[in-house]
């Protein structure tokens, strides 16, 4: 397979990496330190279309193919995880009205989505179901023509800022997924701070006390919340997190080779040093990789490869997994500076392991990936 981008797809690019670095990288620390992300930085980038880039372009979206958006998650990553896990959740949930929403629901919601003029929240998590999305214990029950939902949801990424959220919760022992409004009565927010990395998603814990749903946001069918719906989203989700990652990657070697240019250490350039060049080698052979993988997902992917699913598994799992040790060499590679806050490799290290957990953790992909070395995909 070669690796040849059309001109679109580097314009998109192009276009991402220039946004990147002019609106969102200068504050990229300030938003980890402060663990919160600025009104002016969320309105750029509500403005700048990210927010519904994956989403057909009937409803107002960008309808980037797979590689494209890739490529724009990239540059967004590498920049900043924070506004990167915005554009991942945001998309994600968006996609699932896209493909299983009612005509009502698309009309209602996608177009605002789209634009950025409302966000919308991924709550799937809670505090006792994590990995094993089918032990969730939010439910619903029904009073007329709407439900009222009781449970609660963490670890709701920019859940302090979204207007609606994308709930599951299990009605008649069904896994059935919801639209929720933000105002809705029952509803309450509470921020969660002080995580280890990705600090300034403005992580939130829901907690559902009666909050009455109507019946038309019911998303899908009853049963169907996991097996379709979020699914759906987090096939999504891990292609979003994979590129995201591999710019956590390459932001590591353009910060090294620049500090391995500037610092003199024993009246030599650090460049010289055999020690260093192998560090920066390794760094490249990960990137390149990690990208080469993303882009083979990303384009089975847009051919409707029915491989495609574990594909991005595996893209997703090798870049989560590269991006610590190619963050901890970083670390290392600035010596004491890297411990600091003067230099921005701790941050990628924090947010590097972060990324081994979210949109299924290392293990859970460990697991899936190795049932499908035994469908022998290599020989395909």
């Amino acid at each position: 397979m070669t690796i040849r981008l059309t001109d679109r797809q580097q314009d998109r690019r192009e276009q991402a990496r220039e946004f990147a670095d002019r609106v969102i990288a200068p504050w990229a620390d300030r938003i980890d330190r402060e663990q919160l992300t600025p009104d002016s930085v969320l309105a750029a980038v509500r403005a700048s279309g990210h927010l519904g880039a994956a989403i057909p372009e009937k409803w107002g979206g960008g309808g980037l193919d797979p590689v494209s958006y890739g490529l724009v998650t990239e540059e967004i990553g590498r920049a900043c995880s924070a506004l990167r896990s915005l554009m991942t959740v945001h998309n994600m949930s968006a996609q699932v009205l896209a493909r299983l929403g009612t005509p009502d629901q698309q009309e209602r919601w996608l177009p605002s989505l789209c634009t950025g003029q409302k966000i919308i929240a991924f709550a799937l998590t809670e505090p006792k179901a994590g990995s094993a999305a089918s032990e969730i214990e939010t439910e619903a029950r029904k009073h007329g023509d709407t439900f009222l939902l009781d449970g609660v949801k963490k670890w709701i990424t920019y859940g302090r800022v979204a207007d609606v959220f994308l709930v599951f919760a299990r009605y008649e022992q069904k896994p059935t997924a919801f639209l929720v409004d933000r105002l809705s009565d029952g509803l309450s927010v509470r921020p969660i701070e002080d995580t280890l990395g990705v600090r300034g998603s403005m992580l939130a814990e829901l907690r559902l006390d009666g909050v009455p749903v109507p019946e038309s946001h019911l998303v899908g069918r009853p049963g169907t919340g996991i097996s379709f719906v979020a699914n759906t989203a987090l096939d999504h989700g891990r292609a979003s997190v994979a590129w995201g990652t591999t710019g956590i990657i390459r932001a590591c070697l353009d910060a090294c080779v620049s500090y391995a240019e500037e610092r003199r250490q024993g009246g030599h350039q650090l460049r010289d040093y055999q020690l260093i060049r192998r560090k920066l080698a390794d760094m490249l052979v990960a990137h390149t990789a990690a990208r080469a993988l993303c882009h083979r997902s990303a384009c089975l992917r847009e051919q409707g490869d029915p491989r495609a699913v574990m594909e991005t598994c595996l893209a997703k799992y090798y870049a989560s997994d590269a991006a610590v040790r190619v963050a901890t060499d970083a670390v290392h590679l600035h010596g004491a500076n890297g411990c600091g806050p003067e230099y921005p490799v701790g941050r990628y290290l924090r947010d590097a392991t972060v990324m081994g957990v979210i949109e299924g953790t290392d293990e859970i992909h460990q697991l899936n990936l190795a049932n499908y070395a035994f469908q022998r995909p290599y020989l395909r």
